[in-house]
């Protein structure tokens, strides 16, 4: 049979955020696939990628959520957030999959008000669904331990996909900007500037060396970029602390490729994309042992034991000299690791669970 499966990307809203590439992601892996499925994607149509394939698109309008996307036809409903505001409701004998990327808001200090709504969000997306695809063990290990507050299918299965990423095909990369820092020893960061990611405490790090730090960032919480701001101030590191806003994939590249080293201290992570980039051109990561990290790093990165200004420092100081040891040899396994986390592989698993639910 010739099942037609409606995908949900509406998250290409926001076409810089690591949602946004991991849809990017699984299109590309999808449109190269050998397939009996019919595949539609939901989404902004201007941010969809050109695919080989004629998939057909449901171009995404603010309005839909009061007067929803018809979903009759389809076999199958693959929500990619658990966040989404979209096909909370299955027909009769429709399957359903939802990628849950974490459950961060149990863990970042929101409000009961917000915990509370987010529960709620979560709920109408993971009620109804067949498969719920986390994208880690450890976000899949932090679900079943609260899986009290959701009401599931009886059957329900709880799956591991990790997420897949469109690595470049050259490593040729050149910038039209003039970057200070450039021919600097610097550390890169990139991520949201929130409390859950942690980048102040990187200006301890290099408050200890002559580091420069360079933060990638596409969004800042106003109260914690303050913060951060002051403390630049507080511990004089003006010239040598470099905040890039919205940067396009090649100057990103860029600048992971000039880098000395990626450094991660988040406090909450479903997955990790950057440490993963940064492995990908041979880059020494910097992580913390928390949440999901350990499983993208693997025995390769470098973890802090905690975040004090000596301990990182130690910490950068020695496995640092580690890699430098055997510089060459070491990039090379770094960039193995990072191809376990290809689109290709994200765009297989997920077929096999399509055909699970639907063969």
């Amino acid at each position: 049979m010739y099942h037609k499966i409606l995908i949900d990307v509406e998250r290409l809203k926001y076409p810089k955020s690591g949602i946004a590439n991991v849809c990017v992601s699984l299109i590309r892996g999808l449109d190269e696939q050998k397939t009996n499925f019919d595949y539609s994607f939901y989404g902004p149509e201007k941010n969809i990628p050109a695919t080989k394939n004629k998939f057909k698109i449901i171009n995404w309008k603010f309005w839909q959520k009061k007067l929803p996307v018809s979903t009759k036809s389809f076999s199958l409903i693959h929500s990619t957030h658990q966040l989404s505001d979209y096909f909370h409701n299955v027909k009769n004998g429709q399957k359903k999959i939802v990628t849950l990327h974490d459950l961060n808001f149990l863990h970042d200090n929101s409000s009961d008000q917000k915990i509370q709504k987010s529960i709620k969000l979560v709920q109408k997306n993971i009620g109804s669904a067949d498969i719920i695809a986390s994208i880690s063990e450890f976000a899949k290990d932090d679900f079943i331990k609260n899986k009290h507050l959701f009401h599931l299918k009886d059957n329900v299965r709880i799956e591991v996909v990790y997420n897949g990423l469109i690595f470049p095909e050259t490593l040729d990369f050149h910038s039209k900007n003039d970057y200070s820092f450039i021919n600097e020893k610097y550390i890169v960061n990139i991520g949201v500037l929130f409390p859950k990611k942690n980048q102040e405490v990187l200006l301890d790090l290099i408050s200890g060396n002559d580091r420069h730090l360079v933060l990638i960032t596409s969004s800042a919480k106003s109260a914690y970029k303050e913060q951060f701001l002051e403390k630049i101030k507080t511990l004089g590191l003006k010239e040598r602390v470099h905040i890039l806003e919205n940067l396009d994939n090649n100057e990103k590249y860029f600048l992971l490729q000039h880098c000395e080293s990626y450094c991660h201290p988040s406090l909450a992570e479903g997955f990790g994309i950057p440490p993963v980039e940064a492995m990908y051109f041979g880059k020494p990561v910097f992580l913390s042992k928390l949440t999901s990290l350990p499983e993208i790093g693997g025995d390769l990165a470098f973890y802090f034991d905690d975040f004090s200004t000596e301990g990182m420092q130690n910490v950068y100081e020695s496995g640092m000299e580690v890699y430098n040891a055997n510089q060459q040899e070491y990039a090379l396994k770094l960039k193995e690791r990072a191809l376990k986390f290809g689109y290709k592989e994200m765009a297989v698993s997920y077929e096999k669970l399509y055909a699970q639910l639907l063969d």
